[in-house]
């Protein structure tokens, strides 16, 4: 049948690129009308071999948005002339690149100390990017002293920060937003109390005071040192709350009965930070390019259109303003605003709301959205339009990586798509993106793979923890884990060091070893490094950049010098032989098992066998680890019918993935009839049924003809055990199993030790 030859061929080597082609066997495209840019061969091989035919429900609704992965071609081998390395001016400021850091990064950052903040913007700076937004971490209203911003004019050290960045090479902006809890000094009866107020909360005295409180705030940071000033009216922004139809329901000169009264209140802003900081001081204001409502799907009524959005544009740039942001205005995901991209993860719900449905991108936002490309670059076409509406400079947001698509995120400069690139995550995974790009070191650039832990999440106890899954040192430098900062400590003299296993902790742990100074030798017991990378990458398809990250730490230990061997067994007695000064341990962790048996009518499978495996229809999948998670998805979105039972509380469940995307798949999961048991226990299978226990407080038996056993990884110290009096670092899977960042992390930390 299709699925199991789809399962094969995956395990024999299909690489990321053929994904389309490989999903169409499995019967998933035939359904969906051939669109353009979509692979031809992702819809007509599946008609033709009769796959159409077969299709489930589950399977149609997959392809809602088939995705099209030719898009990442490159044919660029010189960027000097290139359009996005030519020059640019935003007001007086002369750029001489097209990419630009957008004000975001961390949900932390109030938190940070200055040290932290300017070690993280200098980085960025010296690393290429000419123009940044510093996102606003510091409570600069004086009516508006957000709760959550413990940063003030006093102690926030904005002009040590801007003097930093300057010596560092780069000009600095900073964002002005107004989102949060409550209104101090005004009339808690008419100020808005919540977040996401509404225009018409505010009384006339208070617009004008919230206009002023603006104003001032921009003098202020121009006399702290900053260049510009972005107006954040998009989203959940009380600038936002005025332009909208949606949210503004006044009756005066402020209301939405004209696209003037709309603009009025941002424009005011805007000529009140040009009389105050002079004409030439550079204004920025960021809005929602075409909003759609998420949450009720397609109750759109009130909602404001890309046309009534150009007349708008028109009107701030006869305010004053000196550029626009424009980016997407989901009605109720605040992060899906500026990271889209999240629509396309998980495998065969492209699109997902995240509140378990799905857009249907040729009709929702206007089918105006470039929604075949996983994500990338959805609103360049969008953006067009603004530029042709208006004179001054358009940017825009959403997975802008040209290293990800140099050819395509060229060309959409060449025609006239956008002016800059608004940049965030590909900065915060490799501040060096710029140069390397430059130089033409693609390879070489540390990919970003839109997991969301950089803005959003949870650790294994449950606690606020934001990271990044490629770069150790973001989130971490300069605290207790990394005092010295993101850049390495020289090596302590002239060192061997051995690496034992070749899966993402143990590449990272090489490449930072050897970086250090030290002769570093990697040995895998596999034909090739990468370690459960490209399990990873099979299950959950190319969004996530898994096979890139495999090809990126893969080429690390190329270029830095390391000594790979690879089928190579190593004991305890072949370390001793080698006789290194220091070892590192990487061999993964031991899959913890229930021990069960297949019976008749049931078969039991590893979760480690299961891509090579006859997967039957009715599936019971064992565990709630995001590994578990992830080849659910996959499953239901072959056709199969599965039910997940955890030995775990609810809470638990795909745990190891990032609280954002947990947003987005989980609720796919049930919409598309998957059944969650927490807290089971197998009890036995018979005769093409399972029966579990669990908190119903009865037995439950229903159809299973294959069960996958999914639970976690077990550590497995022994080669480190046996090696004591040397100087020996366990990581990754091996000493603490939990995901790919906390594994990349780990070598890291540990490669700094040595």
């Amino acid at each position: 049948m299709g699925t199991e030859v789809s399962r094969r061929s995956f395990l024999k080597g299909a690489v990321l690129s053929a994904v389309g082609a490989t999903v169409a066997g499995s019967g998933l495209a035939g359904c969906a009308p051939k669109t353009e840019g979509t692979a031809a061969a992702a819809g007509s091989d599946a008609v033709a071999s009769g796959a159409a035919g077969n299709l489930t429900p589950q399977t149609a609704l997959a392809q809602l948005n088939p995705q099209d992965y030719d898009y990442t071609a490159n044919s660029i081998t010189d960027w000097e002339g290139t359009t996005l390395f030519s020059d640019w001016s935003f007001g007086p400021l002369t750029l001489h690149n097209r990419m630009v850091k957008s004000a975001a990064g961390s949900a932390y950052l109030p938190f940070w100390t200055t040290e932290m903040t300017i070690a993280e913007y200098t980085h960025w700076a010296k690393g290429g990017v000419e123009l940044m937004w510093v996102e606003d971490y510091a409570s600069l209203l004086e009516h508006y002293p957000a709760s959550y911003k413990v940063r003030t004019r006093e102690n926030a050290d904005l002009a040590q920060v801007a003097d930093a960045i300057h010596e560092a090479g780069s000009y600095c902006g900073y964002q002005l937003s107004l989102m949060g809890a409550s209104f101090s000094g005004f009339d808690a009866t008419t100020a808005a109390q919540f977040e996401c107020a509404n225009a018409h909360d505010l009384t006339l005295d208070e617009v004008h005071l919230v206009q002023a409180d603006f104003v001032d705030a921009a003098k202020f940071l121009q006399e702290q040192g900053f260049d510009a000033v972005e107006i954040n009216a998009a989203g959940n922004n009380i600038g936002q709350a005025f332009l909208s139809r949606n949210r503004n329901e006044r009756t005066d000169e402020y209301g939405p009965q004209s696209f003037e009264n709309r603009t009025r209140f941002v424009n005011e802003i805007i000529e009140g930070i040009k009389a105050a900081c002079g004409a030439d001081f550079p204004v920025q204001v960021l809005i929602n390019a075409l909003e759609e409502n998420d949450y009720d799907l397609g109750q759109n009524a009130t909602l404001t259109t890309v046309e009534e959005n150009l007349q708008m544009a028109k009107l701030l740039e006869k305010a004053g303003a000196d550029s626009l942001h424009v980016r997407l205005g989901p009605f109720n995901n605040h992060p899906a605003e500026f990271a889209s991209d999240m629509y396309f993860t998980g495998y065969g719900i492209d699109g997902a709301t995240g509140y378990g449905n799905q857009f249907d991108f040729s009709r929702h936002f206007e089918g105006k959205l470039i929604a075949n490309h996983s994500g990338c670059g959805m609103l360049l076409d969008v953006a067009r339009e603004f530029k042709d509406a208006v004179s001054i400079p358009v940017g825009t947001v959403t997975y802008m990586d040209p290293a990800h698509a140099p050819d395509f995120f060229e060309q959409a400069l060449k025609d006239g798509k956008a002016d800059f690139y608004l940049m965030n995550r590909p900065f915060m995974v490799d501040p060096e993106y710029i140069v390397k790009l430059r130089e033409n070191r693609l390879d070489e650039i540390r990919p970003c793979n839109r997991c969301l832990h950089c803005h959003f999440d949870l650790d294994e106890d449950g606690a606020f923890y934001e990271h990044c899954r490629m770069n150790a040192a973001h989130m971490r430098a300069y605290t207790e884990q990394m005092p010295e900062g993101p850049d390495l400590p020289a090596g302590t003299g002239s060192k061997s060091v051995m690496v034992v296993g070749g899966g993402p902790a143990g590449m990272e742990a090489a490449r930072v070893a050897a970086l250090r100074g030290y002769d570093v030798t990697l040995y895998e017991r596999k034909g090739s490094v990468g370690g459960l990378l490209e399990f990873a990458a099979n299950v959950k398809g190319p969004h996530e950049n898994i096979a890139r990250t495999r090809d990126y730490l893969a080429r690390q230990l190329e270029v830095t010098g390391v000594k790979v061997v690879t089928g190579q067994e190593v004991d305890a007695d072949f370390v001793k032989q080698q006789s290194p000064d220091a070892v590192v341990v990487a061999t993964g962790g031991v899959r913890d098992t229930l021990g069960l048996q297949s019976a008749d009518g049931t078969d039991v499978v590893s979760i480690d066998d299961f891509l090579m495996a006859d997967i039957g229809q009715e599936v019971t999948v064992v565990g709630e680890n995001a590994q578990a998670v992830d080849v659910a998805l996959r499953l239901v979105a072959e056709g199969k019918h599965v039910t997940i039972a955890s030995p775990l509380p609810l809470t638990a469940l795909d745990k190891g993935q990032s609280d954002h995307i947990k947003g987005f798949v989980i609720p796919m999961l049930y919409t598309r009839g998957t059944r969650v048991w927490p807290n089971a226990s197998v009890k036995s299978l018979d005769g093409g049924s399972i029966t579990i226990s669990c908190d119903t407080g009865v037995d439950m038996t229903y159809p299973c003809d294959t069960v996958i056993e999914a639970l976690d990884m077990l550590p497995d110290t022994s080669i480190a055990d046996a090696l004591s009096g040397m100087e020996v670092y366990s990581v990754g899977d091996c000493d603490r199993p939990f995901n790919i960042a906390e594994a990349i992390t780990a070598g890291n930390l540990a490669a700094r030790k040595i």
